[in-house]
C-alpha cells in the first residue's frame, strides 16, 4: 500500500544535522530499555508501602486493555515510520528522510513513547500498589528530557516551520 493510499502525510525530506552529544543522556538510552528498567523498577517496589485491593474480574482486563492499547500506539507509530520509509531509530533522529505528521501522529507525536506510557501504566494495575504508579511518571520525565527534548531540537532543524507548525498543531503526548 502506498503511504497516500494510508493515509498517511510525509513532509520533505530532512537533511541530517549534527547536534553536540556532550556528557548527558540525551539520546543515549533506547526509550524501550528505559521502559525494561522502569517496568523491573516497580516490580521490586510493589511489595512496599500501600496496596489496594481491585477486584480481579476488573483489575485484570483494565490491565490487559491499558496494556493492549499502549502495544496499539506503539504498532501504530512503527507502521507509519514503516511507511514513510524513515528511521524508526529513537537514537538517530538526524537520519529522518521524513517529517511523519498523519495517521496516529495526529493524535500525538509521540505514539510510540506513549504507548510505553500506557503499558507501564497497565504494569502498574496489575501490580495493584500505589508506588508502581511513580514508574510511568518516572518514564515520562525521563522520556520527555532525555529523549523527545532532543529529538525534538534535531526535527525543528531538519524540518524548520513545518515541524514547528506541526508541534503547534499536536500535543506532545496527548
Amino acid at each position: 500500500m502506498l503511504p497516500e493510499a494510508s493515509g498517511l502525510q510525509f513532509i520533505g525530506q530532512g537533511e541530517s544535522t549534527s547536534m553536540r552529544d556532550g556528557l548527558t543522556l540525551d539520546k543515549k538510552i533506547p526509550p524501550p530499555v528505559v521502559g525494561a528498567l522502569v517496568a523491573a523498577l516497580m516490580w521490586s517496589v510493589s511489595t512496599l508501602g500501600p496496596h489496594w485491593t481491585l477486584a480481579p474480574t476488573v483489575r485484570y482486563p483494565l490491565a490487559g486493555l491499558l496494556a493492549a492499547v499502549g502495544f496499539g500506539f506503539d504498532l501504530a507509530g512503527l507502521l507509519a515510520f514503516r511507511a514513510a520509509r524513515t528511521t524508526f531509530s529513537p537514537l538517530k533522529p538526524e537520519k529522518s528522510s521524513s517529517l511523519v505528521t498523519g495517521g496516529v501522529y495526529r493524535v500525538t507525536r509521540n505514539p510510540m513513547y506513549l504507548g510505553l506510557a500506557l503499558v507501564l501504566s497497565g504494569w502498574a494495575v496489575w501490580l495493584a500498589a500505589l508506588l508502581p504508579w511513580l514508574g510511568p511518571v518516572l518514564f515520562i520525565a525521563y522520556i520527555t528530557r532525555f529523549q523527545i527534548g532532543p529529538e525534538e531540537r534535531v526535527l525543528r532543524g531538519m524540518f524548520g516551520e513545518a515541524y514547528s507548525s506541526y508541534a503547534a498543531r499536536v500535543r506532545r503526548w496527548l
